[in-house]
């Protein structure tokens, strides 16, 4: 524990050193001692996963659908609250070789964790996942006034507990994002072609691991300033 003197010093010397302007990794936009590029392997998880990401979400630090669609080959990330009239989503759902779904729990929501999934994706379609990120009031605001996504059928699964320790969540099984598109595939996986014993799809867990690690160890390191 320092002394009031000690922090005091430790400050000042703080002040006095030159200015750096900190640099930004041109891909996932985070500082460079963040940056969790590295670790990216990116695979093809045999859906189309359209990430609909609230605008203030893209604007944080921590922004698991970016990172998500930075790992997923042929995903979408795309900014906005009510995409009724976004036109990458209305040209998803308005080809006839899609599948549309949204990742949303509910009453009339298809339970992955306790339904067979074969059947979920008609043979000879292609399985698009909307996944709404955002805060749960964002998300249902997204939901409901999003005229061409009330209609979709909605996918969910029995939720687990989320490690995202450096954010609150409402309830302990509220996950985010990054983690909410690994169970999917894990649970959606061999029906869709997908090898799940190969294990690609730990990737996202990982950068997501890394992330949140350096996150606490950051404000760990401030809080001892």
């Amino acid at each position: 524990m320092r002394t009031l003197k000690e922090y005091k010093t430790h400050k000042q010397k703080l002040k006095e050193q030159q200015f750096t302007p900190r640099e930004n990794c041109s891909v996932c936009t985070l500082s460079k001692r963040t940056c969790f590029c590295h670790l990216v392997k990116s695979f093809d998880p045999k859906a189309i996963f359209a990430i609909l990401i609230h605008k203030l979400e893209i604007e944080r630090k921590i922004a698991t659908g970016t990172m998500s669609h930075l790992i997923l080959k042929n995903s979408y990330l795309l900014p906005g609250l009510d995409y009724s009239h976004d036109e990458v989503v209305n040209l998803l759902i308005d080809n006839s070789e899609n599948h549309c779904v949204v990742l949303y729990p509910g009453l009339d929501s298809i339970n992955l964790s306790s339904e067979k999934t074969q059947t979920l994706c008609p043979q000879g379609k292609k399985l698009v996942v909307f996944v709404i990120d955002g805060t749960w009031a964002t998300a249902r605001r997204t939901m409901y006034s999003s005229a061409n996504l009330k209609n979709l059928p909605r996918i969910s699964f029995d939720p687990r507990p989320s490690t995202f320790r450096v954010r609150k969540q409402p309830k302990a099984e509220c996950c985010s994002t990054v983690e909410a598109i690994h169970q999917t595939i894990e649970l959606l996986g061999s029906s869709l072609g997908f090898k799940v014993e190969s294990r690609e799809h730990d990737n996202l867990l990982e950068v997501f691991d890394f992330m949140v690690e350096t996150q606490l160890m950051l404000t760990s390191a401030k809080n001892n300033l």
